[in-house]
């Protein structure tokens, strides 16, 4: 049976608050690893305030803590924000209270605006040095090696598996040079899917992490009683897409019955094309788009986001989504 993972970005929904988001993705997390996912991710994003994910490495910890067997990590940690250093320390420490449930999902973008990365205090001076960090970052990972003048401690010999994130052929490219497990993110933006697992597989090189391609396929999942509730969940996602696009951030807004009643004509199509990689609808239905999905793309594990305002509903969400994943499991053995 194909894998399935959880992304959460801790969301902070009108009426609620960070507190409350913490206590909510904790309670996620052991509901997830009790439907059997594989993995649990969050992400970073700073000056959001419907995301409460910004200390993701702290928010990792608070999630491994409250767990026992399910994989904890990072979708992602976005290296230009960061000193690599730091991260391999940050996450080696995660490993070491962890053994073996660890990930480092790493991604090229500043997960913000450009004011607020120019408030991260990172150098911005143009030149891309993302390829380089990554090496880095996993040099201070790996075995000890006696002309290693600078050590994350702890870190070096952990060997936290390395993940790289992306949404364009770029982070599919160096994926595919460095030998590493690939997410892309096509809950958010789909549009160079296709072309960037395409040259993944293509142009993979094996290493000493990673003997073959293994590629993750993010899907935003909106799971109801019926279609009708499935739809009336998602339109939190759809207005939340919709006021960061028109330069509005805010909370997670609560779901509406019409969504054309609350996005104008103009935007919705973005929204839409943002969205398009979406399960959407009852258990059936939910059940038949993930397999089209699925069948598409061929995914060695899937990744299932899911921005719903009502916490219970979000777990029922994920319930319908781990069944359907098993379901589709069961039909491919059969075959």
């Amino acid at each position: 049976m194909i894998p399935y993972s959880l992304l959460d970005l801790s969301p902070i929904p009108e009426g609620g608050s960070a507190t409350e988001s913490f206590k909510n993705s904790r309670d996620l997390a052991r509901h997830a690893e009790a439907l059997g996912y594989n993995r649990y991710w969050l992400a970073e994003h700073h000056n959001m305030p419907g995301i409460a994910s910004a200390a993701t490495a702290v928010l990792i910890g608070h999630i491994a803590d409250a767990t026992q067997t399910i994989r904890v990590g990072s979708g992602g940690i976005m290296l230009p924000n960061h000193a690599p250093l730091m991260v391999a320390e940050a996450f080696g420490t995660l490993a070491t209270l962890h053994p073996g449930r660890i990930d480092l999902g790493l991604g090229r973008a500043p997960g913000t605006d450009m004011a607020t990365a120019r408030a991260l205090r990172r150098n911005l001076e143009g030149t891309d040095s993302f390829p380089q960090d990554v090496v880095e970052l996993m040099a201070y990972l790996g075995d000890e090696r006696p002309d290693m003048k600078v050590r994350a401690i702890p870190g070096v010999g952990t060997h936290v598996p390395v993940w790289m994130l992306g949404s364009s052929t770029f982070g599919a490219q160096l994926a595919a040079h460095l030998g590493l497990p690939y997410a892309f993110a096509s809950h958010f933006a789909p549009g160079a899917l296709a072309q960037a697992v395409s040259v993944y597989r293509e142009t993979f090189r094996p290493s000493a992490q990673l003997e073959r391609p293994y590629f993750m396929l993010a899907i935003n999942v909106f799971a109801g009683a019926d279609d009708a509730e499935g739809r009336y969940l998602m339109s939190s996602a759809q207005q939340q897409f919709a006021n960061l696009r028109t330069g509005n951030p805010g909370r997670l807004p609560r779901p509406v019955e019409t969504i054309a009643d609350v996005i104008s004509p103009h935007v919705m199509p973005m929204v839409d094309q943002a969205l398009a990689c979406t399960a959407v609808g009852g258990p059936d239905t939910v059940r038949r788009q993930l397999a089209e999905l699925i069948g598409t793309y061929r995914p060695d594990e899937v990744i299932l986001a899911g921005q719903i305002h009502d916490h219970d509903k979000r777990k029922r969400s994920f319930e319908i989504a781990a069944e359907a994943m098993r379901e589709i499991g069961r039909a491919e053995a059969a075959e």
